[in-house]
């Protein structure tokens, strides 16, 4: 150990916590989720503090439960290197006691303060994603096209937490645009960081096609993100002109600055621009289901 590392002051209680729940990542899709609600609802009660909690430590558990799952494999990777567990901060079986307490929260919360389809959809995306999801990306590179099952439940959760059904075509609808928003999203997350991926063992699909051909493919999910947009004006997810606008304004964008994909020589920033935009789209996306009802007023 270096003398500068050993200097390198150990990180706080509730650092180490944030960073083994991953707050960031788990907040955005919960984020999603206020979608859902709002939706049903066409408007917003105080349950939807109960459901964002519930869907918050649900998230915060599966992403805790992912960093034991993976932390052999994250020691290998530098992105991934410096994770609690990693850096020995936690012991895998103490971050498992976290995870599953996080967990178990959040299925009781949608439970109790809501409703049991609402707290079995948040079971299934801890499932699907630790249990389905996170073993398959070891074996192929199109783990992510199943595995984006994550991306649409949130929507539905905060769905049927209002009460709504959770075959409601308007909801499905929804959730079909979250999916699909997933695989461009993850792959453009591939492209930046295969190196570390495939040192780690994990295949890609810059390992399978090269680069140029994962741009051109994740370019295609990213107009399939922007077309499947209008399905929400046709299931009635949105009514409302100025909803209807900032979608499809937010869609041209993302089409628009996803076009250097399809240009040579692909680099790191490009990548890091286009995820940027991706993550940046979803934020609107969710922000014009939320803000419509209120537009329709």
């Amino acid at each position: 150990m270096s003398a500068a590392t050993a200097t390198l002051p150990k990180p706080s209680p509730v650092s180490i916590f944030l960073e083994l729940t991953k707050l960031r990542i788990s907040g955005a899709s919960t984020f999603t989720a206020a979608a859902g609600y709002v939706a049903f609802l066409r408007g917003a009660n105080a349950g939807l503090i109960t459901t964002l909690l519930g869907i918050l430590l649900l998230a915060m558990g599966s992403s805790a439960f992912n960093e034991v799952q993976e932390h052999k494999l994250d020691a290998l990777m530098p992105r991934t290197a410096n994770r609690p567990i990693p850096r020995g901060d936690l012991t895998p079986a103490m971050a498992a006691i976290i995870a599953g307490v996080m967990a178990i929260s959040g299925f009781l919360v949608l439970w109790l303060a809501h409703n049991l389809t609402s707290a079995l959809l948040g079971a299934l995306a801890l499932v699907w994603y630790n249990g389905f999801y996170t073993p398959l990306k070891r074996v192929s590179a199109f783990a992510v096209v199943p595995g984006s099952l994550i991306g649409a439940l949130p929507p539905a959760i905060g769905w049927t937490a209002a009460g709504g059904g959770a075959a409601d075509p308007s909801v499905l609808a929804l959730a079909f645009v979250f999916f699909i928003w997933q695989v461009p999203h993850f792959w453009l997350l591939v492209g930046l960081h295969a190196e570390g991926y495939e040192e780690a063992g994990y295949p890609t699909l810059v390992g399978l096609f090269g680069r140029p051909r994962l741009s051109r493919l994740t370019f295609t999910w990213t107009c399939g993100t922007a077309a499947a947009c209008g399905l929400l004006p046709m299931f009635r997810v949105l009514v409302s002109r100025p909803a209807e606008i900032m979608l499809g304004l937010g869609a041209v964008w993302l089409v628009i600055g996803s076009l250097p994909l399809l240009n040579p020589g692909q680099d790191a920033p490009l990548y890091r621009r286009v995820f940027m935009n991706i993550n940046l789209f979803a934020l609107v996306l969710t922000a014009a289901v939320i803000l419509d009802p209120f537009f329709s007023r």
